[in-house]
């Protein structure tokens, strides 16, 4: 045989050996590849194989409606617990008792938080919630538990469409009790949990102030959906903070306000109705430029927070106008509309921790609003450590640009104090 015929026959004894070897290679797979080829002709349907302009839109409008179902929800519930805690303010705002750590709960607590507990269960039975109240007050008096049902009764959206999407009317004031005592849950960074304060700033519900109803939803610790609910914060958002915007607020025409955020889809605002949801408005942050324009607002309540390293740190930065000291989540909301800049809550005890529904809801509207909120070291707020801001110290929240100025004069007055 010549070196050449040599040379052709091994090659193709090499091709051969090549062939051989793919063909029981296919025939090794061949139970794993016809399943497979079935599950990717899936994807391929008629329907979904015709990359229309349509579908890209439907594509992006799914996307854009993640927790659409919840916001919805959310909204109105806080919506028809407002109208409860309304009636509950020229009717019945006496009606008080003292909780353990000493503060007011009016019997506006326990209606709004039955209600918005009622329409979380119906429309999302296997979620959490972490509520401030529980029913063991209104266990122990039948008077006070008959007052509260009559107000659940009544409190009813003009709308029966919205109505029937909350799910209807709690059936008996035992079911109430029940639907009270969902709100016992520990938190945490697992899962779906709503955060629910039914009445956030009670001495200034009480005193005619500012009160906010507030509801947030948590998956694995992060917050996804906010909205708030302020009766008594004028409907447009260009008003700007004041100081006796906080002192003696009212109900009258052209208040009340429902603030609205979902992760990474902005927020809103729109005028609190009595029916069906009225259309909202983007709302963003303060674009001043320079902090000494700036207006900030802090807690009424001195117990709340620290007013005199406030008042040293806003003269730090040059913000020469009065504080607005007004309660609740309404701080957040008008900061998140640019009717102020800052919000400072500082703290006055080393042990004390923040509650997750007071902050939970307001602080996913900031952030949305193009702010930053953080505690005082510049923490991100952790709302996945139980019923409690366990490993936060106060809160800063200001327009994102401004907020390391701000930040920076915290960390220096508050250093001071330690030296």
């Amino acid at each position: 045989m010549s070196p050449s015929s040599s040379s052709s026959f091994g090659f193709t004894s090499i091709r051969s050996i090549v062939l051989v070897s793919i063909v029981i290679l296919a025939f090794s797979l061949f139970p794993t590849v016809v399943p497979r080829l079935r599950l990717l002709a899936r994807h391929f349907t008629p329907q979904t194989a015709t990359f229309s302009s349509s579908t890209t839109t439907n594509n992006i409008m799914a996307s854009s409606s993640s927790y659409a179902k919840e916001l919805h929800m959310a909204e109105l519930a806080v919506q028809r617990a407002t109208l409860l805690t309304k009636t509950v303010f020229h009717s019945h705002a006496k009606g008080t008792l003292n909780k353990s750590d000493a503060s007011p709960v009016t019997i506006g607590d326990f209606g709004a938080q039955a209600l918005i507990i009622a329409a979380i269960a119906h429309n999302f039975p296997d979620d959490e919630i972490v509520g401030e109240e529980e029913a063991k007050d209104l266990r122990e008096s039948a008077s006070l538990k008959a007052t509260v049902w009559d107000l659940v009764q009544a409190a009813k959206l003009d709308d029966e469409a919205s109505e029937k999407e909350l799910g209807g009317a709690i059936k008996s004031d035992g079911e109430m009790l029940d639907v009270l005592d969902k709100g016992a849950s520990k938190g945490g960074n697992t899962g779906r949990i709503w955060a629910l304060d039914p009445i956030d700033g009670t001495k200034g519900f009480l005193r005619g102030g500012q009160y906010a109803v507030c509801l947030a939803l948590m998956v694995d610790g992060d917050v996804k959906v906010g909205v708030l609910g302020c009766p008594n914060l004028p409907v447009d958002d260009s008003v700007p903070l004041t100081e006796d915007l906080g002192a003696n607020a009212t109900d009258s025409e052209g208040k009340g306000v429902l603030f609205s955020a979902v992760q990474s889809q902005g927020a809103t605002s729109r005028p609190l109705g009595r029916a069906a949801l009225l259309p909202s408005q983007p709302i963003h942050m303060s674009e001043i430029s320079s902090l000494k324009d700036a207006t900030f607002c802090e807690s009424v309540e001195a117990g709340h927070s620290s007013h005199g390293d406030q008042a040293d740190i806003a003269a730090k930065l040059g913000i020469t106008k009065p504080s607005v000291r007004m309660d609740s989540q309404a701080k957040y909301g008008s900061i998140a509309r640019g009717a102020g800049e800052v919000y400072l809550r500082l703290p006055v005890r080393k042990d004390y921790q923040e509650k997750i529904w007071d902050h939970a809801a307001g602080d996913l509207i900031v952030r949305e609003a193009g702010g930053e909120v953080t505690d005082v070291s510049g923490a991100r707020l952790d709302f996945g450590q139980g019923r409690t801001l366990a490993k936060n110290k106060g809160v800063v929240a200001a327009p994102k640009g401004l907020h390391g100025e701000v930040l920076d004069a915290v960390k220096s007055v508050l250093g001071a104090k330690k030296e």
